[in-house]
Protein backbone atom coordinates (compact mmCIF):
# COMPACT_ATOMS: atom_id res chain seq x y z
CA UNK A 1 0.00 0.00 0.00
CA UNK A 2 1.56 3.53 -0.93
CA UNK A 3 2.47 5.70 2.33
CA UNK A 4 1.19 8.61 0.30
CA UNK A 5 -2.00 9.69 2.28
CA UNK A 6 -2.54 12.99 0.54
CA UNK A 7 -5.23 11.67 -1.37
CA UNK A 8 -6.78 9.54 1.86
CA UNK A 9 -10.62 10.43 2.08
CA UNK A 10 -10.74 12.28 -1.68
CA UNK A 11 -13.53 10.87 -4.29
CA UNK A 12 -11.39 9.43 -6.97
CA UNK A 13 -14.24 8.06 -9.39
CA UNK A 14 -18.04 7.56 -9.53
CA UNK A 15 -20.18 5.29 -11.41
CA UNK A 16 -23.82 3.87 -11.84
CA UNK A 17 -24.78 -0.19 -12.21
CA UNK A 18 -27.92 -0.40 -13.75
CA UNK A 19 -29.23 -3.36 -15.32
CA UNK A 20 -30.17 -1.79 -18.68
CA UNK A 21 -26.85 0.17 -18.74
CA UNK A 22 -27.61 0.31 -22.57
CA UNK A 23 -30.68 2.30 -22.07
CA UNK A 24 -28.97 4.49 -19.20
CA UNK A 25 -26.34 5.77 -21.15
CA UNK A 26 -28.50 6.89 -24.13
CA UNK A 27 -30.81 8.82 -21.26
CA UNK A 28 -27.52 10.72 -19.92
CA UNK A 29 -26.37 10.97 -22.86
CA UNK A 30 -29.17 13.22 -23.95
CA UNK A 31 -30.34 14.81 -21.05
CA UNK A 32 -26.26 16.08 -19.62
CA UNK A 33 -24.53 15.79 -23.15
CA UNK A 34 -22.19 13.57 -21.99
CA UNK A 35 -20.50 11.53 -24.69
CA UNK A 36 -20.16 7.58 -24.53
CA UNK A 37 -17.41 5.24 -25.33
CA UNK A 38 -18.00 1.13 -25.31
CA UNK A 39 -15.42 -0.08 -22.53
CA UNK A 40 -14.67 -3.77 -23.49
CA UNK A 41 -15.96 -6.25 -20.57
CA UNK A 42 -14.90 -9.84 -22.49
CA UNK A 43 -18.33 -10.74 -23.49
CA UNK A 44 -19.90 -7.13 -23.01
CA UNK A 45 -19.44 -3.46 -23.33
CA UNK A 46 -19.99 -1.03 -20.16
CA UNK A 47 -19.37 2.73 -21.09
CA UNK A 48 -16.83 5.02 -20.25
CA UNK A 49 -19.00 8.58 -19.92
CA UNK A 50 -16.78 11.49 -21.34
CA UNK A 51 -18.05 15.37 -21.18
CA UNK A 52 -17.70 17.15 -25.00
CA UNK A 53 -14.17 18.04 -24.67
CA UNK A 54 -13.17 14.54 -24.23
CA UNK A 55 -12.48 13.94 -20.57
CA UNK A 56 -13.60 10.84 -18.87
CA UNK A 57 -15.81 11.71 -15.85
CA UNK A 58 -17.71 8.62 -15.05
CA UNK A 59 -18.51 4.94 -16.42
CA UNK A 60 -22.17 3.57 -16.16
CA UNK A 61 -21.51 -0.60 -16.27
CA UNK A 62 -24.21 -3.58 -16.07
CA UNK A 63 -24.98 -4.92 -13.30
CA UNK A 64 -23.52 -8.50 -14.02
CA UNK A 65 -21.18 -10.98 -13.03
CA UNK A 66 -19.47 -9.43 -10.04
CA UNK A 67 -21.22 -6.08 -9.73
CA UNK A 68 -24.68 -7.53 -10.14
CA UNK A 69 -25.38 -6.49 -6.21
CA UNK A 70 -24.18 -2.96 -6.17
CA UNK A 71 -27.27 -0.84 -6.19
CA UNK A 72 -28.66 1.24 -8.60
CA UNK A 73 -27.58 4.59 -7.95
CA UNK A 74 -24.68 7.04 -8.42
CA UNK A 75 -21.75 5.28 -6.57
CA UNK A 76 -18.79 7.55 -5.51
CA UNK A 77 -15.68 5.73 -4.58
CA UNK A 78 -13.23 7.18 -1.78
CA UNK A 79 -9.62 5.93 -1.11
CA UNK A 80 -8.84 4.84 2.08
CA UNK A 81 -6.08 3.73 4.10
CA UNK A 82 -7.57 0.04 4.55
CA UNK A 83 -10.55 -1.24 3.43
CA UNK A 84 -10.63 -3.73 6.02
CA UNK A 85 -10.38 -1.34 8.77
CA UNK A 86 -12.97 1.15 7.47
CA UNK A 87 -15.33 -2.09 6.69
CA UNK A 88 -15.00 -3.14 10.65
CA UNK A 89 -15.27 0.88 11.94
CA UNK A 90 -18.34 0.89 10.07
CA UNK A 91 -20.21 -2.10 11.12
CA UNK A 92 -18.90 -0.63 14.47
CA UNK A 93 -20.64 1.97 13.95
CA UNK A 94 -24.21 1.30 12.85
CA UNK A 95 -23.48 0.72 8.90
CA UNK A 96 -23.73 -2.25 6.87
CA UNK A 97 -21.54 -4.08 3.69
CA UNK A 98 -23.07 -4.58 1.05
CA UNK A 99 -20.31 -6.05 -1.15
CA UNK A 100 -16.98 -6.80 -0.33
CA UNK A 101 -14.54 -6.20 0.63
CA UNK A 102 -13.03 -7.65 -2.45
CA UNK A 103 -11.24 -7.15 -5.63
CA UNK A 104 -12.12 -5.37 -8.74
CA UNK A 105 -8.86 -5.82 -11.10
CA UNK A 106 -6.25 -4.46 -9.48
CA UNK A 107 -8.40 -2.30 -6.52
CA UNK A 108 -9.68 -3.67 -3.15
CA UNK A 109 -12.61 -2.35 -2.45
CA UNK A 110 -16.21 -2.60 -0.43
CA UNK A 111 -19.38 -1.04 -0.48
CA UNK A 112 -20.92 0.26 2.29
CA UNK A 113 -24.35 1.58 3.56
CA UNK A 114 -24.42 4.25 6.82
CA UNK A 115 -27.07 4.23 9.33
CA UNK A 116 -29.33 7.09 7.29
CA UNK A 117 -28.82 4.36 4.35
CA UNK A 118 -26.96 6.83 2.22
CA UNK A 119 -24.74 4.52 0.10
CA UNK A 120 -20.13 4.91 -0.72
CA UNK A 121 -17.83 2.66 -1.87
CA UNK A 122 -14.41 2.69 -0.21
CA UNK A 123 -10.98 1.67 -1.88
CA UNK A 124 -7.04 1.49 -1.42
Amino acid sequence: MSKDKSDVGQIHWRDLTVGNAEEIKDFYTSVVGWEASKHDMGTYHDFDIKTPAGDTVTGICHARGDNASLPPQWLMYVKVESVKESADNCIEHGGQILDGPRYMGEMFFCVIKDPAGAVLAIFE
